[in-house]
């Protein structure tokens, strides 16, 4: 029989690894940052398992181990393109694409950076973007609204440049 430990909180490595990938743009750094994090997990595991929701107490530890990270080495900067497709002449209009959507996210405003993404990429539902983000549903809504908005505007202005 797995622990509450090994069935509810092990089984996030992934997806906090990919969130925390997001926001540093360093594998180190972001290895480094959800081993903190399960640390830290692993010491209040009683205290999590009395908690409605551990996921969410998951993610703002660690968003907040990301936001230390930039506190102390001093270093802000945009989100930039994550490692794309391989060059490959089958994938390149794909690759393009995905350039085009990243270059596109780094203008867009934090908040619905980090919805976007906790939406599109991640999967999350509305009720779990609130909690992890600490914001209301209707704060959820708008900020994806916007960002999807904002992405079809930037998407159909680009084709019309071509």
């Amino acid at each position: 029989m797995k622990t509450f430990f090994e069935a509810n909180i092990w089984p996030l490595k992934n997806r906090l690894y990919r969130m925390a990938y997001l926001w540093v743009k360093d594998r180190d750094v972001a290895e480094d940052i959800c081993q903190t994090v399960f640390e830290k997990a692993w010491v209040r595991k009683n205290e999590l398992q009395k908690m409605d929701n551990p996921t969410g107490w998951m993610v703002r530890s660690l968003k907040n181990e990301s936001l230390q990270h930039f506190r102390t080495s001093k270093r802000f900067e945009p989100l930039q393109e994550h490692e794309l497709l391989e060059e490959d002449s089958e994938n390149e209009n794909r690759e393009k694409e995905v350039r085009m959507v990243f270059s596109f996210l780094e203008g867009l405003p934090e908040k619905q950076k980090e919805v976007f993404q906790l939406r599109e990429v991640e999967g999350l539902t509305y009720e779990e973007i609130s909690e992890y983000l600490e914001i209301s549903m209707e704060q959820v809504k708008v900020n994806l609204h916007r960002a999807r908005k904002s992405l079809r505007e930037y998407l159909m202005n680009s084709k019309n440049e071509k």
